[in-house]
């Protein structure tokens, strides 16, 4: 009863703090629930399917499950015969896709899907659609398509396949997307079976559909063909490969955000409260004299803090549901959710966002319980900021500590890989602007000194007095200066980063491929042997994914690339980079069995272990090897070599030039690069601002009796409202200052790593609007906070 008296008589004191776990747990719940609501859905291509046989599955090379191994023709057959006999299946089909889009008016129609629109007939089972019109399609130049491409029955249609453009005649449409071939003519195209659906009797078990269809399968280890059988939403687990991509850049970019919220919560909300309770020595001075322990004051404390993250949670959580229509249209706006994503609120986002929000509070009041219980009884004498002199050992002793992980972790920017280089970064600004408000009280002083030094030659009191409660005060004025850190380090370092890339990666690419022309597909998720034929040199990769058992018994799927270089074209041999030969355990001259896309083993001479290169492949084998194994493989970009003629006469190809290249390469992603960074930003800033403002604004309230001794003394309303925007003015530079520093060494570190990947000259570069716009924000906020708080208190005692 005590604690909730405690909240209630001191609302106002506890105000910053709940906002701030009000705004932090609306985020982390909005992310929440937009991820829940991503997650994984049964395709309609699916819906009519009892339940999916799928083979067994691969790990890669850190060990996570991946792709899963296709049953080879031979594999399928006695599968499907099996699968056929379960008691309550209607019929089996053997699933497969490939690469199939229509060519109207000599382009590509659009199709995000295109690359596993082909199918053969039998799969119409599996949604099911209807045949519309026509029939079915009986030989290998007969199609069915989708009655929305607007081809009729009997006409001809030109179909983009691997191969390259092939006349269909149009045999008949049905009520779903796709193009549906006859089954011979698919099995050609992928020969692979990846899923085998099951399509059910009416009125049969699901369940007892599936259970018959494990017992078929078996386990591998006992001579079965091994895999698995899901039904229901199980099914969700055959996803096309441009909705898992648009889901994982969604998941990364909602990471994102949850991870710099949770940071930016504990941050700010440890800072208030540390604040709010260093203003409240007095009172904690005079419960110690009337016989309150350490143990009590700390239980307080803490009490306090939990009742404030219990309110702020449930209001957080409130505010957050209503916010998730917003960010899931932000993040369709910039194409990352699934298609038909909804918005589901289920218990455990809310949950978990409330125990986050919390356990912050909690964990954020811990030290400043902690420095409440060590107050004497003889502290309810003196002035509450008395204890506001000095550094902690504790707090020197953290505040090193964390200096020096942010150190290494900011060297450690230069020299990590490329796909961690800008996690390290962030890192490191982390760390680094933690230890820079633990150490602010040192720089808070000295700072304020020079920063008035130039006011005092006028005679002013103001400059003065402004210096006087930095000096007599910096542990206050730490506290004040956290949020402002923690605003413009991290708006310095994102639009810092993405500022540096838009400049390193163009240039190193460019570098390169200086010289040479670039066919790239345009409107066609890759190019046909059509469009390679057409440009008979140059590097012409064609990617795969194959299989491979190491020496534990586990199979690996690897990207292995087809080559026509020929220095690694040889038959029957492979080239290893060193690093995937390490970690596959072979050696040059050793042997090892690749197992292809359409279920087939071939045994690789291991013909040269060479040092990594990305540009020619980690697992190199002849080009006409993979095409033969997997025919519906697509091709890289086409690089064609100065002094030889490229053609782009096919259709859905384009040609650049390296310059060009670089920077569309670098487009494809920039755009939601630059949406994730001005993301985050306005989420660092947005949250540090309304600290800054309530912190000033607590601030402002504590110091009522100065104003008050100040304004007996003859100061006016306009002096004291001068004096509280000097103040704040004074604190926000210190913080802007701080916050530029900290973030340096991670943006050097990544200027130099990305020096060393793209071989070319990459100096630091910032976004000054968006720092600017950081700072200004942060000091409107401060200066607006501050003097309202102190107008509105010296108006009142005035009255």
């Amino acid at each position: 009863m005590l604690i909730l008296a405690n909240v209630r008589a001191r609302w106002s004191g506890f105000l910053g703090a709940f906002i701030a776990v009000l705004v932090g747990v609306a985020l982390i719940t909005t992310t929440l629930v937009v991820y829940d609501s991503s997650r994984p859905t049964v395709q309609p291509r699916y819906a009519g399917t009892a339940a999916l046989a799928l083979p067994p599955q691969a790990v890669d090379a850190d060990g996570s499950r991946a792709d899963r191994i296709p049953w080879s023709g031979a594999e399928a057959a006695p599968l499907l015969a099996g699968l056929d006999a379960v008691p309550g299946v209607a019929a089996v089909v053997a699933d497969r896709s490939f690469y199939a889009q229509a060519i109207v008016g000599g382009e590509p129609v659009t199709d995000e899907g295109a690359l596993e629109a082909g199918h053969g007939w039998d799969s119409t089972l599996t949604a099911p659609y209807r045949l519309v019109s026509g029939r079915a399609p009986s030989g290998d130049r007969e199609v069915v398509v989708d009655r929305a491409l607007g081809a009729a029955a009997g006409s001809e249609l030109t179909v983009n396949i691997t191969a390259g453009r092939e006349r269909f005649t149009v045999v008949g449409t049905v009520d779903g997307p796709g193009y549906y071939f006859s089954e011979a003519f698919a099995a050609r195209q992928q020969p692979g079976v990846s899923a085998i659906a099951l399509i059910a009797d009416p009125g049969a078990s699901a369940d007892a559909i599936a259970a018959g269809a494990k017992d078929v399968l078996g386990a591998e280890d006992a001579g079965g063909a091994g895999g698995t059988v899901v039904s229901g939403d199980g099914r969700a687990a055959l996803q096309p490969a441009y909705i898992e991509h648009k889901r994982f850049l969604g998941v990364q970019l909602i990471s994102a955000m949850a991870l710099l919220g949770l940071f930016t919560t504990v941050f700010v909300v440890a800072s208030m409260l540390v604040l709010a309770t260093g203003m409240r020595r007095r009172e904690i001075g005079l419960l110690r004299t009337i016989g309150a322990g350490p143990e009590q004051v700390r239980r307080m404390i803490l009490g306090e803090a939990a009742v404030v993250g219990v309110l702020g949670s449930i209001a957080g959580c409130l505010a957050g549901v209503a916010a998730t229509p917003v960010l899931r249209d932000i993040l369709r706006g910039l194409d990352v959710t699934p298609p038909g994503m909804g918005t589901t609120v289920s218990a455990w986002p809310l949950l978990t966002a409330c125990a986050i929000g919390v356990g912050v509070s909690v964990t954020g009041a811990w030290a400043a319980g902690r420095k409440a219980a060590r107050v004497a009884p003889i502290e309810a004498l003196l002035d509450s900021r008395s204890a506001n002199t000095a550094m902690g050992r504790g707090r020197w002793i953290t505040g090193l500590a964390v200096l020096g992980a942010g150190a290494v972790l900011a060297v450690g920017t230069a020299t990590s890989t490329a796909d961690k280089r800008i996690n390290t970064a962030i890192l490191a600004t982390m760390a680094l602007v933690v230890a820079a408000a633990l150490l602010a009280p040192v720089f808070v002083g000295p700072v304020g000194r020079v920063l008035t030094a130039p006011f005092r030659r006028r005679g002013s009191a103001g400059p003065l007095l402004i210096r006087a409660e930095l000096v007599a005060n910096p542990r206050r004025a730490a506290s004040l200066v956290a949020p402002v850190i923690a605003a413009v380090g991290f708006a310095v370092l994102l639009s810092g980063i993405v500022e540096t890339m838009r400049v390193a990666y163009p240039a190193g690419e460019a570098l390169k491929v200086a010289g040479q022309t670039i066919v790239t597909p345009a409107g066609t998720p890759g190019n046909t042997d059509e469009a390679v034929a057409a440009n008979p040199v140059g590097k012409a990769a064609l990617p795969t994914r194959a299989f491979i058992t190491t020496t534990a018994g586990k199979p690996t799927v690897l990207d292995v690339l087809g080559t026509r270089d020929p220095r690694w074209n040889q038959p029957g041999e492979a080239v290893l980079g060193t690093r995937t030969a390490t970690d596959l355990g072979l050696e040059q001259g050793q042997s090892v069995t690749v197992r292809f896309a359409d279920g087939a083993s071939v045994p690789l001479r291991i013909g040269a272990v060479l040092p990594d290169d990305p540009a020619r492949g980690d697992f190199v084998v002849p080009r006409d090897l993979v095409r033969a194994h997997d025919p519906a493989a697509l091709t890289d970009d086409i690089f064609v070599p100065a002094g030889t003629e490229a053609s782009d006469a096919v259709p859905g190809t384009a040609l650049h030039d390296a310059a060009a290249y670089a920077l569309a390469d670098y487009d494809t992603d920039a755009r939601l690069t630059d949406s994730l960074a001005a993301m985050l930003i306005a989420i660092a800033v947005g949250y540090s601002v309304i600290a800054v403002a309530n912190s000033m604004a607590m601030a402002a309230h504590g110091r009522r009796r100065d104003f008050a001794v100040m304004k007996s003394a003859g100061g006016t309303v306009r002096q004291l409202l001068l004096l509280s925007v000097g103040e704040s003015a004074t604190v926000v530079t210190v913080g802007a200052a701080l916050g530029v520093l900290v973030t340096l060494p991670p943006l050097a570190g990544m200027a130099s790593g990305l020096s060393q990947t793209t071989s070319a000259g990459v100096g630091l570069h910032l976004n000054t609007a968006a720092v600017a716009t950081a700072i200004a924000g942060t000091l409107l906020a401060a200066v607006a906070a501050g003097a309202v708080v102190t107008w509105r208190t010296v108006r009142g005692r005035s009255s």
